[in-house]
């Protein structure tokens, strides 16, 4: 590949580091192989969607984080934020909410805005991993390991792009406000 060198190696296909550091070698940049990433891969495959996952050096676990890796504003990432819904009958499902990552969701708001939601709080860490398959960081719009009630955050729609997780810390991957609600099978919400 052109201005390849052993520091700075070509990129896997479908993956882009966002650098190379001299002392990791190139494999360990590319996740696509790894499990998490592979069932989003797979899952917006069926929706015809085959994006780019870059892979970011260091892990991502905010969108401050993942914002200031890509160069971009914290705005411009679909944060992945699960959440236990709370029905009028006492039972509890996850919420997957994609927010912008300038966002802080408003719980008592959207419960207010949805059917069937008494009221919401934030998950813990098991029950994000039980709900969707994927820790805390790496959360994806999609390839959850049962079916997750999806919201998404009007105001993405006022970028041409944004980011969200590929199923790993460490990845990434860019799609669209309208992308997201169709793979998603998400409805649009006033969030914040």
């Amino acid at each position: 590949a052109p201005g390849a060198t052993a520091a700075n190696p070509p990129a896997t296909p479908g993956t882009t580091p966002a650098t190379t550091p001299a002392t990791t070698p190139p494999a360990a940049l590319d996740l696509t192989g790894h499990p998490a990433v592979r069932r989003v891969l797979q899952t917006l495959a069926v929706h015809h969607v085959v994006p780019e996952v870059v892979t970011l050096p260091d892990a991502v676990r905010t969108a401050a984080a993942a914002a200031s890796a890509l160069g971009i504003t914290p705005a411009e990432i679909a944060n992945s934020l699960i959440f236990r819904a709370h029905a009028p009958d006492g039972t509890v499902s996850p919420m997957l909410i994609l927010t912008s990552g300038a966002h802080k969701v408003d719980l008592v708001k959207v419960a207010d805005l949805v059917d069937d939601v008494d009221h919401l709080d934030r998950a813990d860490a098991d029950f994000v991993l039980e709900a969707t398959g994927f820790t805390i960081g790496g959360v994806a719009p999609v390839g959850h390991r049962r079916q997750v009630r999806t919201l998404v955050d009007v105001s993405l729609s006022r970028y041409r792009h944004v980011w969200a997780a590929a199923g790993h810390s460490h990845t990434v991957f860019r799609t669209t406000y309208e992308e997201l609600l169709r793979v998603t099978g998400g409805h649009a919400i006033e969030v914040a």
